[in-house]
């Protein structure tokens, strides 16, 4: 297994963050290469991605919810497997540190040289200044559930 771990500032408040990170259908949005997030129980969500030309379809399980705290996950199924957890850190009163956490299986040649140059890392640096320019652009969140997993 080979781990990632990246966090950004974002300069709204925890509450505003964590809520719009539940609201996963928007992650393609600003995950590059994920086409599609469908969120079909308040645990399980099935994902469509198309990164450098590999398509797959996974289902992910979120294993850990705790409002404006964190979110953890692992795939249960498909094409992909990966664990993780985000993690909300209040700065003051509208600064979050949005800290990401993962663990992923490279599969083939291509993603294991590609993890080993530092892609997935670049990546998942990316895809949290994309969340912060999406967030702060906004203003407030999409959404938000705030249960408890």
């Amino acid at each position: 297994m080979s781990k990632v771990e990246e966090s950004v500032e974002v300069a709204v408040p925890v509450r505003t963050a964590y809520n719009q990170w539940t609201q996963f259908e928007t992650f393609p949005e600003f995950m590059e290469g994920v086409e599609r997030v469908e969120q079909r129980t308040d645990t399980l969500t099935h994902w469509v991605t198309d990164i450098g030309g590999t398509r797959r379809e996974f289902d992910a399980r979120i294993t850990e919810q705790i409002p404006d705290e964190r979110v953890a996950w692992t795939t249960v199924a498909g094409e992909a497997r990966q664990a993780g957890v985000v993690t909300f850190h209040r700065l003051d009163a509208d600064r979050t540190k949005v800290m990401l956490q993962m663990e992923f299986d490279p599969d083939g040649l291509a993603e294991t040289v590609g993890d080993k140059l530092g892609f997935v890392r670049r990546r998942a640096g990316g895809d949290l200044e994309r969340f912060r320019k999406y967030i702060e652009a906004r203003g407030a969140e999409s959404g938000g559930w705030r249960g408890t997993v």
